[in-house]
């Protein structure tokens, strides 16, 4: 199946399990509250109080990850406190201004929600225009508007935990090559990719204190420079899979999806019906994907950042700055096998997914992941532990001077 017919079933999938969103219980971060899980579906028989207006970036909807998690947060939050919802897509950048705009002249914008760091000087200009509607951003950093809220998550933190997961995955299957796959080289992506690198680094001095064996494992990495082309995902896979490279993780959308797409395929034309070579997702829990070739995901919950910026917005207590979300406050995770059950119960609810299939999804990722050594998940676990007590410091780049010295350090090399 191509790529495009692929990601457009993947979509039609998608929309189907946002229609039964309303029936998931979610983990709230440690500093928030959220609401029982409501058990009808998202109908409004009153007239809403006001709405959530969620304007995309030219990403947009039907990612399954970044995009597809706000609307997660955002549907959630309308039903919870009896609003609407309006969402806004843009087609080009020039598309931002106006489409904020547009919302904030509404007059009945509870919060305006920018999805995407692409979009932070539209906000910039726009929050200042309308400077008593209140405005959200996911992934950008606007700190001094009192009527903006930056919503930041530590995307490094998850994925140094998972270039762990790839590293020490990589050593037992005696493979020394791993990969990672990005979108636009905007700032936030230097987290997953600093962050991945420092975890494999930090896998080789697991390795050498468990073991006494001295393993350098090769990093690459590259930018597609899109975040909705899955053949561009697809063809960067490739290329790493025929350099070597064992475990890919994708932090680039839609994009990823191509990279999903050539680790399976490689994996079934070598014979195999799992495993190696692996895939990690990104930002949903996308293993139910391709099961057995998705190690697991680093799950950004942009859907949390979504529901307690517009939670607070109609509580009363929205002010601006920054909100961070990281690992302690349940921002940032790696899957499990519960979260997978979790979001297959949607798809059967929704009629996406057949109970039969679902199933056999369940135990083909349970049985990939049993043949991945214990000691690899506990090793991960601890790691995790040391980063939320503070004993490890996972690099954070600002800066693009800061980025360029961290790939000399951590040894990154681009495809070739």
């Amino acid at each position: 199946m191509n790529s495009k017919l692929w990601l457009a079933i993947a979509v039609v999938v998608i929309i189907a399990v946002i229609g039964a969103f309303l029936a998931f219980q979610q983990q709230p971060p440690a500093q928030t509250t959220t609401p029982k899980t409501a058990t009808v579906p998202i109908t409004q028989t009153t007239k809403p109080k006001g709405n959530i207006y969620v304007i995309y970036d030219i990403g947009g909807r039907g990612d399954l990850s970044f995009n597809d998690m706000a609307y997660l947060g955002a549907s959630r939050a309308a039903k919870d406190f009896g609003l609407g919802l309006k969402e806004v897509q843009s087609k080009t950048q020039d598309d931002y201004v106006p489409n904020l705009r547009a919302a904030a002249k509404s007059g009945d914008a509870v919060i305006a929600v920018a999805v995407g760091f692409l979009m932070t000087d539209a906000v910039k200009q726009v929050s200042q225009e309308f400077p008593n509607v209140k405005f959200a951003i996911i992934d950008g950093y606007i700190p001094d508007r009192p009527n903006v809220m930056s919503v930041l998550f530590r995307e490094n933190e998850g994925s140094a935990l998972v270039g762990a997961l790839a590293a020490l995955t990589a050593y037992y299957y005696n493979c020394t090559k791993v990969g990672i796959v990005l979108g636009m080289e905007i700032p936030v992506l230097w987290k997953f990719e600093i962050g991945y690198a420092y975890g494999v680094r930090w896998a080789e001095r697991f390795i050498k204190q468990k073991f006494g064996k001295d393993v350098k494992f090769d990093i690459l990495y590259v930018y597609t420079g899109s975040f909705n082309d899955p053949a561009k995902g697809k063809q960067a896979a490739e290329v790493m899979l025929a350099q070597g490279v064992c475990v890919i993780y994708q932090a680039a959308g839609a994009t990823g999806l191509g990279v999903f797409e050539a680790v399976a395929e490689a994996g079934k034309k070598a014979g195999r019906t799992m495993g190696p070579p692996f895939a990690i997702g990104v930002d949903a829990d996308q293993d139910y994907i391709k099961p057995g070739f998705i190690l697991a995901s680093m799950m950004k919950r942009v859907d949390v950042g979504v529901y307690t910026a517009a939670k607070m917005a109609v509580e009363g207590s929205f002010k601006g700055g920054v909100l961070e979300l990281g690992i302690k406050e349940g921002g940032i995770s790696v899957s499990t096998l519960d979260d997978l059950s979790q979001f297959l119960e949607i798809g059967i609810r929704a009629g996406a997914v057949k109970e039969s299939d679902a199933q056999n999804i369940i135990n083909t990722v349970k049985e990939m992941r049993s043949k991945i050594p214990t000691w690899i998940w506990e090793a991960v676990d601890k790691f995790k532990q040391d980063i939320v007590s503070g004993a490890e410091k996972v690099p954070l780049p600002t800066t693009q001077d800061q980025v360029v010295q961290l790939r000399k350090e951590l040894g990154l090399g681009t495809v070739g």
